[in-house]
C-alpha cells in the first residue's frame, strides 16, 4: 500500500505544534497546519505488509493500509469512504486515540511507524471542508424505537449505527450539554469542543434526538423509558472515581480530577455556574496523584491556570525509553509516554507513595508526606512493594488531583432501579451486550470498564448491532469482523 518505497524515502513527520510559552496562555488545539503534500508523503510510508498488524491493533478494525493508499492516490472521498465502515468519529479518534494501531504497525519494528491517528484526522477534515460529510437520512424507518442512556462515545456510536437500521432513536444525558467524556473529560487543547458540536449537530440532522438534562434514575423514571421504549442501551461510562482514603483526606483543597477538569471545560464554553465553588491552580503548588491521561490534561490545565509548580506522582516505576525484551512488538509499548502537557512543564515523580495529607491551620491542604518505595516479585509471581526506609519527605502543596481512574459505574439510581447484575468488579453483566434485564443493553465502560474512547465507538457500534438483531431478528449493521467484506465490496463498486 502507498508508494512501494515510500518507508524508505519519507521519515515520519507530524504538524509541529504551536511553542509551550505561547499555547499554555489560550486553550486551542496546538498543532500547526500540514499541507496536503505532507501528509500523502506519511500515507506513503505504509508498506504492502503480508500481515497488516494494525488491524488487529485497532479495537475498530480500520482497514488502515486501504485508506492510507487511497490518501497517497488524492483520492480523499475513497479514503473517507473506506474509514466509514468502520468508525463513526474518525474526529474524535484521530485527535486523542493513543494509536494502538501505530504500535502494531510492522514498519515500527525497526522505524518509526505510520502515522495511521494523523492521517485519519485529515481524511475526516478533508472530507468536512471539501462537502463530502452530508445527513445521511435513513430512506425507511422502522416501528421500533430505541432509548440510550448516556451521550459519551459509546451512546453515540450506538446512537448514530441504530438510527442508521432505521429505528427511532433518542439518546438521554444528564449534563446540559452532548458529549459525555468528549465534551466534559477531555480539555479543548486536545479536543476543542466545536468538534463534538458538529458531529452532534449532523446526527440531529439524521433524525436522532437527544435529551439533555435527562438524567435516568432522578429525574427521568427508567421504568417510564422501560414502558415507552422496545430497546435500552445503558452507555453511562465508568464514573465513580478511584479515592486515596489516607489521613487527612477531608482537608480543604483536595478534588478528583474530573471535578477540576468538567469545571474547566465549562468555563471554557462559557456555560459554567458562578455559585460553585471555583477550582482554580494559579499561583499554587499542585500535586496531580496519577500517571496517565487524566493525570497529563490536569497538569496542561494547571499550567494553563498560571500554577506556581506542579508535580506529578506516579507509584508504579518509571518506564524505560524502549521495549523491553519480554514487551516485544506487535505488543503495546510499556515505555515512557511524554504528552504534550509533560512538555509544557511538570516535575515527575516515579515509586512514590503518599501517605498523608497535611493541613495547615485553616483546614486546607499544605503539604503531602511521601516516600519512595520498591517493587518487587513475589514468590507466586504477584509484585508488590515495600516502603524505602528513612525516604519519607514532606511535599510542599496547596492543590491536590486525585486522577487515579475509575473504578466502575454509578450503582444508585438507574442501574439499581433497573435490576441490573453487576460483576465483581461492579461492571455490568452482559451476554453479547445484552444484560439480565429483558430489552436492556449495555455499552463502553460501564460493561467493560474505564478504557479508551475507540474502545467506547467500538463498544457502541457492537451493541448497536446486537440492539438491531433483537429487534428485527437479524441485522446489517457493520461489525468490526465484517470489515474485509465491506471493503471488498467497495472495491468491486469502485
Amino acid at each position: 500500500m502507498g508508494q512501494v518505497d515510500g518507508f524508505l524515502k519519507f521519515d515520519r513527520q507530524l504538524p509541529d505544534s504551536r511553542d509551550p510559552k505561547e499555547r499554555i496562555q489560550d486553550y486551542n488545539e496546538i498543532y500547526k497546519e500540514f499541507d496536503d503534500e505532507k501528509t500523502q508523503a506519511q500515507a506513503a510510508r505504509c508498506m504492502n505488509c503480508g500481515v497488516p498488524f494494525c488491524h488487529n491493533g485497532c479495537p475498530l478494525g480500520n482497514n488502515i493500509p486501504e485508506f492510507n493508499d487511497a490518501v497517497y492516490d488524492g483520492d480523499w472521498a475513497y479514503a473517507l469512504k473506506i474509514l466509514s465502515t468502520t468508525n463513526n468519529f474518525p474526529e474524535f479518534t484521530g485527535r486523542i486515540c493513543p494509536a494502538p494501531c501505530e504500535a502494531s504497525c510492522v514498519l515500527g519494528i525497526n522505524k518509526p511507524a505510520v502515522a495511521i491517528e494523523h492521517i485519519e484526522k485529515s481524511i475526516i477534515e478533508k472530507a468536512f471542508e471539501l462537502g463530502y460529510i452530508k445527513p445521511n437520512v435513513p430512506t425507511t424507518r422502522t416501528d421500533k424505537k430505541v432509548a440510550i442512556i448516556g451521550s459519551g462515545p459509546a451512546g453515540m456510536a450506538a446512537a448514530a449505527q441504530l438510527n442508521k437500521a432505521g429505528h427511532w432513536v433518542t439518546v438521554y444525558e444528564r449534563d446540559e450539554h452532548v458529549g459525555g467524556l468528549l465534551r466534559y473529560g477531555i480539555p479543548d487543547f486536545k479536543l476543542e469542543k466545536w468538534v463534538v458540536e458538529r458531529r452532534v449537530k449532523l446526527m440531529e440532522e439524521e433524525g436522532v434526538i437527544f435529551k439533555v438534562n435527562a438524567n435516568v434514575g432522578v429525574n427521568v423514571n427508567p421504568d417510564h423509558l422501560m414502558e415507552e421504549y422496545d430497546a435500552v442501551v445503558l452507555c453511562g461510562g465508568s464514573t465513580v472515581p478511584r479515592d486515596l482514603p489516607i489521613p487527612g483526606r477531608g482537608l480543604k483543597g483536595i478534588y478528583f480530577a474530573m471535578e477540576f477538569l468538567k469545571q474547566q471545560n465549562k468555563r471554557v464554553s462559557g456555560v459554567q455556574s458562578e455559585e460553585e465553588p471555583q477550582i482554580s491552580a494559579k499561583g499554587k503548588n499542585v500535586v496531580v496523584i496519577g500517571g496517565g491521561d487524566t493525570g497529563s490534561d490536569c497538569i496542561g490545565t494547571s499550567n494553563r491556570h498560571g500554577a506556581k509548580h506542579i508535580t506529578q506522582i506516579e507509584l508504579l516505576s518509571k518506564p524505560p525509553n524502549s521495549r523491553k525484551e519480554n514487551n516485544p512488538w506487535p505488543e503495546w509499548p510499556m515505555t515512557l509516554r511524554t504528552s504534550s502537557s509533560h512538555e509544557e512543564g511538570s516535575d515527575r515523580k516515579w515509586a512514590l507513595l503518599t501517605k498523608e495529607f497535611i493541613g495547615d491551620t485553616e483546614g486546607k491542604v499544605a503539604k503531602l508526606l511521601v516516600a519512595d518505595i520498591e517493587w518487587q516479585q513475589k514468590e507466586n509471581g504477584s509484585f508488590g512493594f515495600v516502603e524505602i526506609e528513612g525516604s519519607e519527605r514532606e511535599i510542599p502543596c496547596d492543590l491536590v488531583l486525585l486522577a487515579m481512574g475509575f473504578v466502575h459505574p454509578q450503582r444508585e439510581g438507574m442501574l439499581t432501579t433497573l435490576g441490573i447484575a453487576l460483576d465483581d468488579r461492579g461492571n455490568v453483566v452482559d451476554d453479547n451486550y445484552k444484560t439480565n434485564t429483558e430489552k436492556v443493553f449495555v455499552a463502553g465502560d460501564m460493561r467493560r470498564g474505564q478504557s479508551l474512547v475507540v474502545w467506547a465507538i467500538s463498544e457502541g457500534r457492537e451493541a448497536a448491532k446486537a440492539v438491531d438483531e433483537y429487534l428485527m431478528g437479524e441485522s446489517s449493521l457493520e461489525s468490526k469482523n465484517d470489515s474485509f467484506l465491506s471493503l471488498e465490496q467497495m472495491a468491486m463498486e469502485k
